[in-house]
């Protein structure tokens, strides 16, 4: 049987793409490149396929002949156990499937615990399989979330791979210096050359890691060329000063003040603000007290009795001095200037002034006080940003409230979203008791985003709320579809140990007159999946071996 190969000289852009077409639609409708239909057109499809598999899973594309590259650097970290190994390939080899509102059975997605098995690995310090370095970096390159862990696991080899094929150059963008090696602290002349000489990327990368080892030298760098730097340039440079942000940084971004680009200014108005002990946060201190007070005055709670309550009088004007503090003067479409104003006033005020202004008390207390004239809302808001600003856990608790508070409002905050972010400025362990808590009293139609901010795996108190709630809605038929969310968060987060609690809850449940159609059907074969997960999860971990630290990742 004669057969039709496909070219071999170069590859054609999006060859592999025009196969599978070619292949879904079959090769009586349409014939591989090159081919006359007919009974060789199957095999000419093969052949090719075969072809273009080889050249995908290269590392370098072909092309004409030109110079040798240079050998692959050596990757000196210890190779991956051969189970582990093996798993790693499994996980690459995975597709997900098509979206949809269909079920999605009760296999695992392998490509969702990636991520996870890459934390694990790293965790370990082992190095990849060369032969799997292209469809890790094919991984990557479709996965934004995935890059740092796989670029971090592939090593060097990597980026030597990325400089051969245009399809991973990201990984050239993602690496410091696009893969150059940065010069050592002591060498400060090759330091300097390549902070006035480099790409951006590399200057970026140079500053990123000389401020997390010596700050105060990163931000001298900085000033060096401060004043030639594009506007653009200077915002992102600026942004590098997050890491070690300390007093000593205070006189630099004083000056960043008086910048002619708004946008810098109001990035060091922001750090500033995040220093309690800056003359910024002293003069917003200072704007922000004279906008709140305590007014004995009016009727509180108990209908005609006065009682302490927080008036607030919100400034009339956005001055220049304001302005250069970083006070946007221009509120948006739809709101108040005045109510801009403040807010952003209270968002930078250090939280400590609130304690002197109103009478000595907690933030608890403060946060419980009425606000007269509708502006509650405003204020608390404020209070919310400015606790996850300054990373202030007591206000956070204040704010927060209880966990089984009526409709989880919270004395002060406002939303699902801030409330979210007030449990960042938690520890692990208090942030998922409270969620755990939530989810006890409100169940889990509201706990999706908060449960996103939850350490992994879960805390056993959290891990055992959720599978709870779980099965109250499943006994009480509720739609299922609407859990799928949370099902795939507990795929990923809940503690592998928990598996064998599962067990009572894989048979389909009796379903309730009300209940959806195949409601339970669902159930059972979402707890099937969950079971199966948790338990190809801790496999996983056991392939790997024990952390250095004892942390399983």
């Amino acid at each position: 049987m004669t057969r039709t190969s496909a070219p071999v000289d170069a590859p054609v852009a999006g060859a592999w793409e025009g196969l599978v077409t070619t292949a879904l639609l079959g090769t009586d409708r349409r014939t591989p490149p090159d081919t006359a239909p007919g009974q060789d057109a199957p095999v000419a499809l093969l052949d090719a396929a075969a072809l273009e598999t080889v050249r995908r899973r290269a590392g370098l594309r072909p092309a004409r002949a030109a110079q040798r590259p240079r050998p692959a650097p050596e990757d000196r970290r210890p190779p991956l156990p051969a189970a582990a190994a093996r798993r790693l390939a499994m996980l690459l080899a995975d597709r997900p499937g098509a979206s949809g509102g269909g079920r999605r059975g009760t296999a695992p997605d392998l490509m969702e615990l990636l991520p996870q098995w890459l934390a694990a690995a790293n965790a370990r310090g082992f190095a990849p399989p060369p032969q799997l370095l292209p469809a890790l970096l094919d991984a990557a390159r479709g996965r934004t979330d995935l890059r740092p862990a796989a670029l971090e696991f592939a090593g060097p080899r990597a980026l030597w791979l990325a400089r051969l094929n245009p399809d991973w150059r990201f990984a050239l963008r993602a690496a410091p210096g696009g893969g150059a090696a940065l010069p050592r602290p002591e060498d400060d002349d090759t330091t300097r050359r390549l902070w006035q000489e480099g790409l951006f990327a590399e200057r970026v990368a140079l500053l990123s890691a000389l401020r997390s080892r010596e700050p105060a030298a990163a931000r001298e760098l900085l000033a060096s060329t401060w004043t030639t730097e594009r506007a653009e340039d200077r915002l992102m440079f600026l942004d590098s000063l997050r890491t070690g942000l300390g007093p000593d940084d205070e006189p630099f971004l004083e000056q960043a003040l008086d910048d002619r680009s708004r946008n810098v200014r109001a990035t060091a108005a922001e750090l500033l603000s995040t220093l309690p002990g800056s003359a910024l946060a002293e003069r917003m201190a200072v704007r922000a007290a004279a906008c709140v007070a305590i007014d004995h005055t009016r009727t509180g709670r108990t209908a005609g009795t006065p009682a302490p309550m927080i008036a607030v009088e919100a400034p009339h004007e956005c001055d220049p001095g304001m302005e250069r503090d970083g006070v946007v003067p221009k509120a948006p479409a739809g709101r108040g200037e005045r109510s801009w104003w403040f807010g952003q006033l209270m968002e930078a005020a250090p939280l400590g002034t609130w304690s002197r202004r109103l009478g000595g008390r907690t933030p608890r207390e403060i946060v419980a006080l009425p606000v007269a004239d509708d502006w509650q809302r405003e204020l608390h808001a404020a209070w919310c940003r400015a606790a996850v600003r300054q990373g202030d856990a007591e206000w956070s608790r204040a704010l927060l409230g209880e966990p089984s508070a009526p409709e989880a409002g919270g004395p002060g905050a406002v939303s699902l979203a801030e409330r979210a972010k007030l449990l960042g400025t938690l520890g692990a362990a208090e942030r998922a008791e409270w969620v755990a808590g939530f989810i006890a009293t409100h169940g889990l139609s509201e706990a999706f985003q908060l449960l996103g901010v939850c350490a992994v795996p879960w805390a056993p108190p959290l891990g055992r709320a959720v599978v709870d709630a779980l099965n109250i809605a499943r006994d009480a038929g509720s739609y299922p579809w609407s859990f799928s969310g949370v099902m795939g968060l507990a795929e990923r987060c809940l503690d592998p140990s928990e598996s064998g609690r599962l067990d009572a809850l894989l048979a389909v449940p009796d379903e309730p007159e009300d209940a959806s159609p195949g409601a339970g059907g669902y159930w059972a074969e979402a707890f099937q999946r969950l079971v199966t997960t948790l338990r190809l999860r801790a496999a996983m971990i056991e392939e790997l071996g024990p952390a250095e630290n004892g942390n399983p990742a």
